[in-house]
């Protein structure tokens, strides 16, 4: 049988500027990469973080930390492979992760970005990486 799990109280830090945006009970526990919407706004998870507590001679979780960015929006995101993608995934400076848009614009937007270049062989890089994926998840095509 499956055991249910209370929600757990849960405070949302910003990353930058560094500043404590909310504490509450969440009904789901969010993993790094995944969106976040508080106050009409939306936020990357970047870090999570426990805090514990000894209570009858044990540790027991208490509550967590997340630490987030902003986001423009979770439309800016595209599933490469099995993961999430944010920005322009066509753009050669694109990072390929969930948490940071590339090295020229981190914190984008990527719409009309000045240092926009198309990534060389772009259908044969989402298809290294599909391989990648594949591979290494033991089945192979």
């Amino acid at each position: 049988m499956e055991q249910v799990h209370p929600p757990l109280l849960t405070e949302i830090i910003q990353n930058h500027p560094f500043q404590q945006l909310d504490c509450l009970s969440l009904p789901w526990h969010p993993q790094p990469g995944t969106f976040l919407n508080l106050q009409g706004q939306t936020y990357t998870v970047l870090e999570r973080r426990h805090r514990y507590q000894y209570v009858s001679g044990r540790y027991q979780l208490c509550k967590i930390v997340l630490l987030v960015q902003e986001s423009e929006s979770s439309s800016e995101a595209s599933l490469v492979g099995d993961r999430w993608v944010i920005g322009d995934v066509s753009c050669a400076y694109n990072a390929q992760s969930s948490i940071m848009r590339c090295a020229v614009n981190p914190n984008g937007p990527c719409l009309g970005c000045t240092s926009y270049e198309p990534a060389v062989n772009y259908e044969s890089r989402l298809k290294r990486i599909d391989d990648a994926n594949r591979n290494r998840s033991g089945t192979i095509s």
